[in-house]
């Protein structure tokens, strides 16, 4: 299956080139900081390391294997494990 075809199944995602994005809005600093701990979390059990840009209370996070020159399994496999972190310990429950 094409990579791409998976983004179907992970909402707010998009591909970017050879990577995908996504940014979370978060309540506030210190909840998207915890956030991104947890997606830390995420990424060293995968060996797998996103790029990740802070912005107070908005975390956009950036998946692409450089070592196979671009988007892989691999990729949204962890897009998948963080977006699962997200909707059960991050997500507001009042939507912004």
């Amino acid at each position: 299956m094409d990579p791409t075809e998976r983004l179907t199944d992970l909402p707010g995602w998009s591909r970017e080139g050879e990577a995908i994005t996504k940014t979370y809005k978060l309540r506030d600093f210190t909840s998207a900081i915890a956030f991104v701990n947890d997606v830390a979390d995420i990424a060293e059990s995968a060996n797998h390391h996103p790029d990740i840009d802070i912005r107070w209370n908005r975390v956009r996070l950036t998946l692409s294997t450089h070592s196979a020159g671009g988007l892989t399994e691999l990729d949204l496999d962890v897009a998948d494990r963080i977006e699962r972190v997200f909707g059960d310990s991050h997500a507001p429950t009042d939507q912004f």
